[in-house]
């Protein structure tokens, strides 16, 4: 059966669909003409011809819709083909048919319960539905993880950020092939800010120091070796005595400068004395005395050209150098290099002192370790500008391999969920599979059977037995010459078809239509489990085809009760009160399932058609019916005229018997114009061609035309009434103010 119809963008219709929900075994739509009942019987008779409206089946199971409406009967009588019925002569074969079509019906409620157990009844939930929540989960937390890391590792999220779903589905690819190495997020994060960020260019190498030469320095022996005079000589004795070597040598220059005139106590010397001194600072002496100063230059230039190296490193770092760290440790080589200079500046004024340099091969193997930490960095990084996408490649990777690690856990619930629905899922849909070849089989062996036991001529017969007993002596139905179709003729045999009246034209198809629902127009189908609508099945039928009309459809009603025909399922639209009264009245006795039955009022606002659900039958009488128009917050400015007219014209004229020209004379000015505008409307009544004529008026004149209607009553002593009938929407006039 139907549980839910949504129509929208079709014919009086607007954009926002109409819901009828929780449809019931008999529902009931009550509405004027043109509010649109028939466009709702329209889709449900064919859904895929309105593409913004849906029908929704129980377990998705659809039905045969049998639809009486105004196309049912163009369509039909003017060519009515033969209902085909089941015969009651050949009983096995029926028996045959019943016990299959019990078989059929139990693949079908097997495909329902399957149904229902794989997408739930809204299609949505079963297990197709725990699948799609367990999906969304899984969604929600990758897309949670993304977020986390989008500020800094955004690219290599590329094409999946801006979809969640796009974003989970490459998650689960990534998850089944991703070999990437798992790197930390401080690494991806350094890497990235590298190869993602504006497009990186060569880096130059930081050039290296060479400390070789200046360390070697170090290790001179001319460093700790006494340079003194030559030993034999007879003044070697006394210099040696009293350690003044490098006196003596210091002050032999001003003694060579002084015409070999002592230089200290001015005495003149002999040449044998001034031989003496220059044999004691020999060859040997002078030999070593110049290596002294050549250590002391050369060290100083080194150690000069190895700071301004270090220098010019610091004033232009690179990037990838611990520049801080570099300069620490040249403070420190300075000082050093400064205390060694003088110490060698002493052993050049002292040569027979031994000294000790303080060594640099800590502070030199410092600064050269952070050079070489960073010239690796920037091997690195060229080697990464020169393979620049390869490596893009690579670290997106390593991102997502680092995604997957963090949502390791929730992975592995998800897959082990996920392989179990899945197995349902599929057994399911194995079951159901099955199980509806196996209700295609059985239904082509009902159709075979029902082929063997059908006759067009038990309808021909039920039709003519309902006429004559209804009192339609003039016409009835006979098997055309095709044998398949039926013909309307009059009782001397003529063709009785082009001049039968609306209401004999309405009636008969209404009964073709009813033992249709009874049969079917082909050989086989009889027996197919069907919905039925009946869309205004009394037009142009007098009171007493009316009632008959209305007892027929509660006798389908009582068969759907008890399971004993194929229908599963009946609507009634209809405008007329009194068929909707008599359609609706149940005996208490027959103790009716309050759930068995669905009522809704059809209506337009403005231009608009709405649909509204009313929890018990909202249909009284017609006059009520009016009333409950005045009463809506929403009602229409088009027809508020008619509405009010009708009321007045029912109450007072035809029920209460007063002129209203007596209650005009009540009232002055603009009001008494307005009343006289609504009495005219009664004095023309309502048995005239403009009866349903409509003129618009605007909001405000709506409360003009309402603040009169409301005053007659007033006026006329019948306030209570008025009270009454709006119910909860009379609202209290307030007291007038005292002069």
């Amino acid at each position: 059966m139907i549980e839910s119809i949504s129509i929208a963008k079709t014919a009086t219709f607007g954009t926002t669909p109409e819901q009828l929900t929780a449809l019931s075994q008999f529902n009931f739509l009550f509405g004027s003409n043109g509010t649109g009942k028939t466009t709702i019987s329209r889709v449900i008779a064919d859904d895929a011809k309105f593409p913004t409206c849906k029908v929704t089946w129980r377990a998705g199971t659809k039905l045969q819709p049998l639809v009486y409406n105004h196309d049912f009967i163009e369509r039909n009588f003017t060519e009515m083909k033969g209902v085909f019925t089941l015969g009651e002569k050949q009983r096995d074969t029926l028996d045959k048919i019943a016990a299959a079509k019990g078989e059929l019906d139990a693949l079908t409620s097997k495909i329902e319960n399957l149904t229902l157990g794989l997408q739930g009844a809204d299609g949505n939930s079963g297990k197709k539905g725990e699948l799609a929540t367990l999906e969304n989960e899984l969604t929600v937390r990758c897309w949670k993880q993304m977020k986390k890391h989008e500020a800094k590792l955004d690219e290599g999220f590329k094409g999946f950020r801006n979809d969640m779903e796009k974003f989970k589905a490459k998650v689960l690819q990534e998850h089944v092939s991703n070999t990437a190495t798992v790197l930390t997020l401080a690494d991806l994060e350094k890497k990235a800010e590298s190869l993602f960020g504006p497009t990186p260019t060569m880096e130059a190498s930081v050039p290296a120091v060479d400390t070789s030469k200046l360390l070697a320095h170090e290790t001179n022996p001319i460093l700790i070796k006494r340079v003194i005079g030559k030993e034999d000589v007879d003044i070697a004795t006394m210099i040696n005595k009293l350690g003044n070597s490098d006196w003596v040598r210091e002050g032999r220059r001003f003694f060579e400068g002084n015409d070999q005139v002592c230089p200290f106590c001015q005495q003149a010397t002999t040449d044998a004395f001034a031989q003496s001194l220059n044999e004691y600072f020999d060859e040997t002496f002078v030999a070593e005395s110049k290596a002294i100063n050549d250590l002391a230059t050369n060290y100083a230039t080194e150690a000069a050209r190895i700071q301004q190296v270090i220098a010019a490193i610091i004033t232009s770092p690179s990037r990838f150098l611990d520049v801080e760290r570099v300069k620490t440790e040249k403070a420190l080589l300075d000082a050093k290099i400064t205390l060694n200079n003088q110490r060698l500046a002493g052993k050049k004024k002292e040569a027979s002192q031994s000294v000790e340099l303080e060594s640099l091969s800590n502070v030199c193997a410092v600064i050269k370790a952070l050079i070489d930490a960073a010239n690796t960095q920037v091997a690195a990084h060229n080697k990464m500008v020169t393979n620049l996408s390869a490596e893009r490649a690579t670290l997106t990777a390593q991102i997502w391999k680092f995604v997957l690690e963090e949502l390791k856990t929730d992975l592995a619930v998800f897959k082990t969920a996920k392989d179990g629905l899945a197995k349902a899922i599929t057994a399911m849909t194995d079951q159901i599979a099955s199980a509806t070849e196996d209700k295609a089989k059985k239904a082509a062996e009902i159709r075979d059977l029902e082929r063997q036991t059908t006759s067009i001529q038990p309808t021909i017969d039920g039709i003519n037995s309902l006429l004559s007993s209804f009192g339609f002596q003039g016409f009835k139905l006979a098997k055309a010459a095709s044998g398949t179709s039926y013909k309307l003729v009059r009782p001397d045999g003529s063709d009785a078809k082009a001049t039968l009246s609306e209401g004999e034209k309405s009636f008969v198809t209404f009964l073709y239509f009813y033992h249709l629902l009874k049969g079917s127009d082909s050989d086989s189908g009889m027996t197919t489990d069907r919905i039925v609508v009946f869309d205004d099945p009394v037009s142009s039928l007098d009171s007493d085809v009316l009632f008959i009309v209305g007892s027929l459809i509660k006798g389908l009603f009582d068969e759907v009760r008890s399971g004993t025909g194929h229908i599963k399922q009946i609507f009634v639209l209809t405008h007329n009160v009194y068929f909707h009264k008599e359609v609706t009245y149940t005996p208490k006795q027959k103790g009716i399932s309050p759930n068995e039955r669905t009522f809704w009022i059809v209506r337009k606002s403005g231009l608009v058609t709405k649909i509204d659900k009313h929890p018990t039958n909202p249909i009284k009488t017609s006059y009520e019916l009016l009333w409950s128009e005045i009463r809506k917050p929403d009602r229409s400015n088009l027809t508020i005229q008619n509405t009010l007219r009708r009321i007045l014209e029912n109450y007072f004229k035809i029920l209460g018997g007063i002129e209203l020209d007596q209650l005009c004379a009540l009232f002055e000015g603009q009001e008494k114009k307005i009343c006289r505008s609504l009495c005219s409307w009664v004095h023309d009544g309502s048995h005239y061609a403009h009866d349903d004529l409509y003129v618009s008026i605007d909001g405000t004149m709506v409360d003009s035309y309402l603040k009169v209607f409301r005053a007659i009553f007033e006026k006329s002593k019948h306030i209570e009434h008025y009270k009454m009938m709006m119910g909860d929407a009379f609202v209290e006039e307030p007291a007038p103010m005292e002069a």
